[in-house]
This record gives C-alpha cells, structure tokens and sequence, in this order.
C-alpha cells in the first residue's frame, strides 16, 4: 500500500482532476490556496510578490495499478508543460495502515 501526495500550482488542478477522471481514481483528499516553495521553484505565497497558490491531493492506494497509472499520466501531463516550476509533483510514500 501506498500514499501519493501530488502538488501543483492552483492553474493545473483542472488537468490533474481530469487525469484522476480518466484513470478511475474516485478518491483523494484535496487542499486549496496551499502555500510553500520547492527546490528550485519560485515560492507560492499567495502574496502580491508571489501571487500563486498551489492544490495538494492526497491518495490513499491499496493496490499499484491505479498509482502506476496515475504516474504514467502524470509523467505525460508533465512533457507538455515547458517551465520546470510548472510540473506537477508526485510524491509517494509507503502506507502501513487505512482504518
């Protein structure tokens, strides 16, 4: 089992839903108008200077199929966007537990 904790800027959360649409994944957790700054991106802040925010998802996976999907579509989504600040992020971590 395993978690993935996707993050993109608040403009690509449409593409991301419609990628969760299009692999069958019906469950996730999501926050809006997150804040924070990556490793060699420009901070989203949601300030004037740094005007951008950022939605992060949270998927609980029992099986790999759907997560090896959701990569794949993410690893496409992320070859038609030109600037490295814009890819959407994927981070997986194991899970021990779902109750």
């Amino acid at each position: 089992m395993k978690i993935a904790f996707i993050v993109c800027n608040d403009v690509y959360t449409p593409r991301v839903m419609e990628i969760l649409t299009r692999t069958g994944i019906d469950f996730y957790t999501r926050w809006e108008n997150v804040l924070g700054k990556g490793h060699g991106t420009e901070p989203h802040l949601g300030t004037r200077s740094f005007p951008e925010t950022n939605s992060v998802l949270l998927i609980a996976f029992e099986q790999e199929e759907p997560l090896a999907r959701l990569i794949q579509q993410l690893a496409e989504a992320n070859s038609a966007i030109i600037r490295a600040d814009d890819k959407i992020r994927l981070f997986q971590v194991p899970l021990e537990k779902i109750l």
